[in-house]
């Protein structure tokens, strides 16, 4: 742009503006745009530095061709009933009419005209052209125009094509003026109301508000400018109504409105590719819901699991404790009745009180710890694949729901990926619950039980060691008091060691139960916590690929959505900037 035309206030804007959009292309390059796109915006940004760029564009039939040549006032483009317009063109000042080939698709047409100082203008091939990539070209041309010079003519007025090339023109934002060409062609002033009428009505349909139409006839334009008769030649003009087009394009986008609609364009840009990614975002946000959902039911089913064997483990230990309890308090029992003065003649016999004590007391206390702890580990396998039943079904119905949703459709790279994932550990998790052994998983679980409770050496502290007290309690009461009977004193300390000795052994005996008490629910509390947290980390493992990822994708879309407002916040603050310096 040439520096000279811009106040101190609009050249501190140009450099304002391109500073952020520099920032917001950095920004819209990490969002897996196409490359394409990005390359508009690019184009866009330096296109700040050039002339004002005028883009005409209409079916090959509309007289784009003889528009341009009438405008700039002579026939430097060819004209003519099929499409002459083969490549984009270039229409740019230059000393001397010359034009540039520069390859199939595009050339340059240089000519020595005042207005070519001001602005540049592509004439491009039409919007229903046979060969599609000149639509691609022309979409490449559109993203840099400041204005967008739209011909459509008036035989066949707003065709299908160019409803649809105008669809996408509009989304780059861009400034858009209509002409209709050949009015020559109409009877009268009630027909071209008409067809006026009907452009307006169906522009006004894509465009949101009613569009500056300019009705001309390029073809009286030229004959005016070769009619010899200066009277023939002006009704010729007046009746081109050519005169309206070149005063808006000379007079009404003066210098401020140019700038105006040049400062905007690389919003516009910007702005339709924040759109793009807002909308590319969203989309994946809502087909990633469903895999939100799925890895928040499995954490919360797996978060449930654990609360149930935590709660459930607490009452099921304590029925081996009731055992214990009921343990000692028949063995309190036996030495209220065995420990007896009355008794004291079979006291002496510490091996036959002893098979008394274990026979009453003991009797099937190892059996029914025994039996105790298999329920429990019966409990925890069966809960254990219940559970894997449970994040099965989960991820099957995950699948199906992605083979309803996927059936004849294409998907991205975070679709496939996802897809994968679920596929994976769906597979692990059906091949797990499919050869789940309950009898091996119950086997391995009690032998690791049974050496964690040997560790703790409770059967020999427990039955043997509970007999041999008996024994010796028994043994020494009895030499007391046999002692005490040679002495002749039975009548007055025996009455007083039988119950000593007696209350000497019950409390021995409870510190003993209190300890096998402690050391037993201690080892059996410690190997099932350790088993359950073996049996939640398989678990969170066997569904982690999955779960990990959809939390990375989540975060990913959240910093992008944020990445996004924040760009749209930008984008509106320099679109009131731009207001504010050119109102």
């Amino acid at each position: 742009m040439r520096q000279s035309i811009l106040t101190d206030q609009q050249a501190q804007f140009l450099r304002e503006e391109k500073e952020s959009l520099a920032e917001i292309q950095h920004a819209l390059a990490n969002l897996e745009l196409p490359k394409e796109s990005l390359e508009s915006l690019q184009k866009a940004i330096l296109q700040l530095d050039e002339l004002f760029l005028i883009v005409v564009a209409g079916e090959f039939n509309a007289g784009k061709s003889a528009l341009l040549n009438a405008l700039l006032g002579e026939k430097a483009l060819l004209e003519g009933a099929t499409p002459t317009t083969s490549r984009v063109t270039l229409v740019k000042w230059g000393q001397e009419a010359k034009e540039e080939i520069i390859d199939e698709s595009f050339a340059i047409y240089t000519y020595p005209l005042p207005i070519l100082k001001e602005l540049n203008i592509v004439d491009t091939p039409g919007t229903n052209a046979v060969i599609r990539q000149h639509e691609r070209l022309t979409d490449e041309f559109v993203p840099r125009s400041d204005l967008v010079l739209f011909a459509t003519s008036a035989d066949r007025p707003m065709t299908e094509s160019e409803r649809q090339f105008l669809e996408r023109i509009l989304t780059w934002g861009k400034k858009v003026i209509f002409v209709l060409n050949k009015i020559d062609i109409l009877d009268d002033a009630s027909s071209l109301d008409e067809v006026c009428d009907f452009v307006i009505k169906h522009a006004t349909t894509l465009l949101g508000d009613a569009p500056d139409l300019f009705p001309v006839s390029a073809k009286l334009a030229q004959r005016a400018k070769e009619e010899q008769d200066p009277v023939k030649a002006q009704e010729l003009r007046a009746s081109s109504r050519l005169d309206a087009l070149e005063s808006y394009i000379n007079a009404t986008l003066d210098d401020t409105t140019r700038l105006r609609l040049k400062f905007g364009n690389p919003l516009g840009v910007a702005e339709k590719l924040t759109a793009q990614a807002s909308e590319s975002i969203q989309s994946q946000a809502e087909r990633f819901k469903e895999d939100k959902d799925t890895v928040e039911a499995l954490e919360i089913s797996i978060a449930a699991y654990e609360n149930e064997l935590k709660s459930e483990l607490a009452p099921r230990l304590a029925e081996v404790e009731n055992i214990l309890h009921r343990l000692e308090n028949r063995g309190i029992d036996f030495f209220d009745n065995t420990l007896r003065l009355t008794n004291i003649k079979s006291l002496i016999y510490g091996d036959k009180i002893r098979a008394e004590f274990e026979r009453e007391v003991l009797e099937d206390m190892p059996e029914q710890i025994e039996t105790q702890v298999q329920r429990l580990i019966d409990w925890l396998v069966q809960k254990d694949l219940h559970e894997w039943h449970q994040v099965m079904s989960y991820l099957q119905r995950r699948q199906a729901q992605y083979v309803d949703h996927l059936v004849g459709e294409t998907y991205g790279a975070q679709d496939t990926r996802r897809r994968e994932l679920i596929d994976s550990v769906g597979e692990t998790v059906q091949t797990i619950v499919e050869t789940y052994d309950h009898q091996k998983e119950a086997s391995e679980l009690a032998a690791s039980v049974e050496a964690a409770v040997a560790k703790t050496a409770i059967l020999e502290a427990g039955a043997v060691g509970l007999g041999a007290l008996v024994a010796f309690v028994v043994v020494s009461s009895a030499l007391d008091v046999t002692g005490t009977l040679a002495a002749g004193t039975m009548a007055i300390l025996g009455l007083f060691i039988i119950p000593f000795k007696r209350k000497q052994a019950k409390e021995n005996y409870q510190k003993k139960m209190r300890e096998l008490r402690e050391n037993l629910l201690k080892a059996l509390n410690t190997q099932f916590n350790h088993e359950t947290e073996n049996a939640l980390s398989r678990m969170r493992k066997g569904v982690s690929p999955y779960t990990r990822y959809i939390l990375s994708e989540r975060e990913r879309i959240e910093e992008t959505e944020a990445k996004l407002k924040k760009i749209n916040q930008s984008l509106s603050a320099l679109r009131a900037h731009s207001e504010d310096v050119f109102k």
